[in-house]
């Protein structure tokens, strides 16, 4: 089964390096630079993994947009915010928002692609076998035991 990412962030710099630890077999990416293509993504389909800024262009509540939208539109989503600004209100609101990570920049890609791998998605860094792959390893495990 296919897993979905969103990832909004308004540095492209850091938007194309965590596009690319999620260009894998299994998983589709979307990328947002603005509130308002993060909206139009979330639209499309549902997401299982959200990762975005908190502040999206200087603007101080645009995560916390994408984070309720996003609770609307992909309620199931593991949503992982990233941010220069870890004061304890934008922790709070980011909570009571749905997010169930709250990372502070620069933010490890091993810690990114971990708390994926626990949502079920796999990355460059934690690759996920498919359920087909599981099934022949035991296959093939069950055959050479016999």
């Amino acid at each position: 089964m296919r897993q979905h990412v969103l990832i909004v962030e308004d540095e492209q710099d850091i938007r194309d390096i965590l596009a690319e630890l999620f260009d894998v077999h299994g998983t589709d990416t979307t990328t947002a630079a603005t509130l308002d293509q993060a909206k139009a993504a979330l639209t499309t389909r549902r997401f299982d993994l959200i990762l975005t800024d908190l502040r999206l262009g200087g603007d101080r509540d645009g995560g916390l947009q994408v984070m309720a939208a996003g609770g609307l539109l992909s309620p199931d989503a593991t949503v992982v915010v990233l941010t220069a600004f870890p004061d304890d209100d934008n922790r709070h609101a980011s909570a009571r928002l749905g997010a169930t990570h709250f990372l502070e920049k620069p933010v490890s890609l091993q810690l990114i692609a971990m708390l994926a791998a626990r949502a079920g998605v796999a990355s460059a860094m934690y690759p996920l076998a498919s359920a087909h792959d599981q099934r022949r390893r035991t296959d093939t495990q069950a055959v050479a035991s016999a």
